[in-house]
């Protein structure tokens, strides 16, 4: 079994519900959610004329290697109406319904030209060392060695990052602390 962090986020239709029924469908194909940030209503980056984000990390656990759980996540986003495409990986990014990353994989270091793990751009995102933090501030980067919480006191990342209100009421079922 491995420890894996995973982030979601969503900011088209119900990016509660999306990020919900994302965190069911990783249970149903085997991958076991143990712990969920609170979700953050986030500033878009790289993304292109949109609407903010709701973002959450997960930790879970999993008998599958990498590239199975990639292929897994890449899944359950199609089912949930996420069409990527070729020119995100380098141009600016679309809105979605749910996007799903791994950003650690047990201390795993894996360079692959369709994966990469740790997620290479993670330490420069406050909308993921955020919700990270919260859920493991004291895991740490097996390339950078320092821990999630050090990294994001070191991030230059001003982007704005707020606690989502309605989620702190309760008034959804999306993640819990």
């Amino acid at each position: 079994m491995s420890t894996v962090y995973l982030s979601l986020g969503s900011n088209l239709g119900d990016r509660a519900q999306n990020i919900a029924r994302a965190i069911q469908a990783l249970g149903a194909r085997g991958v076991r959610v143990t712990r969920q940030s609170s979700l953050y209503e986030t500033e878009p980056v790289d993304v292109r004329g949109c609407g903010w984000f709701l973002n959450g990390v997960v930790e879970a656990e999993t008998e599958m290697r990498p590239g199975q759980l990639m292929q897994t996540l890449l899944i359950i986003e199609r089912s949930l109406g996420r069409q990527r495409r070729r020119a995100e990986a380098d141009g600016p990014k679309e809105s979605r319904t749910i996007d799903m990353d791994i950003l650690l994989f047990g201390s795993q270091v894996i360079d692959d030209p369709e994966l990469k793990i740790p997620h290479p751009r993670m330490a420069e995102r406050k909308f993921v060392l955020v919700p990270f933090a919260e859920v493991a501030g004291g895991a740490q980067h097996p390339v950078l060695r320092k821990t999630i919480a050090e990294l994001l006191a070191a991030t230059p990342d001003q982007a704005e990052v707020r606690r989502w209100a309605n989620h702190q009421s309760g008034q959804t079922s999306g993640l819990k602390t």
